[in-house]
Formats: structure tokens, C-alpha cells, sequence
């Protein structure tokens, strides 16, 4: 068992996401500062706080629902990045 979610591997990997996300998103022009880069920010900074947030819950049923969000958060990032594939903004 974990001591931490820090200590947690999926965590971990989702700050690496969120990251190359913001690296990523450096690239966009000023304009989007607030709007699509804002945006996808939010959603891949959103994948590493519910796993933590699941982390501290004392349920199972509310600890598999932050992951749940977790998974949605995970699927919104990769609907932004397909956006941008085809926007090249």
C-alpha cells in the first residue's frame, strides 16, 4: 500500500502529463492563453488531482469514483489534443 499518492506510479504519470501538456501549450499563440490553452490545462491538471483526491477518500465507492473522473479527465485531454492536431492553431 502507498503512503502518499505521491508515491503512487498512475500519479506520477499524470504529473508528466499535465507537464508536457503545459509545454505543449507554451507553443499556442497568446490569443489562446485563455481559451483552448487554458482548457486543456485544466483538464490534464484535472487527471492527477482526482487521483489524489481518491487517494484520501476512506470509501471505496467514493475512491473509484475519483478515479472514474480521473479516467474522464484522461479522455478530455485526448479529445483537446485531437482538436489541436486538427485546428493547428
Amino acid at each position: 500500500m502507498y503512503n502518499s499518492f505521491k508515491d503512487m506510479p498512475v500519479w506520477k504519470d499524470a504529473i508528466e502529463v499535465a507537464e508536457k501538456i503545459f509545454n505543449l501549450t507554451e507553443k499556442l499563440p497568446k490569443k489562446e492563453d485563455y481559451g483552448f490553452a487554458s482548457q486543456i490545462r485544466r483538464a490534464a491538471l484535472s487527471i492527477s488531482a482526482n487521483i489524489a483526491e481518491s487517494f484520501g477518500r476512506s470509501h471505496t465507492a467514493d475512491k473509484i469514483n475519483f478515479l472514474y473522473y480521473a479516467r474522464g479527465s484522461i479522455t478530455e485531454t485526448q479529445s483537446h489534443l485531437d482538436m489541436e492536431k486538427e485546428l493547428v492553431i
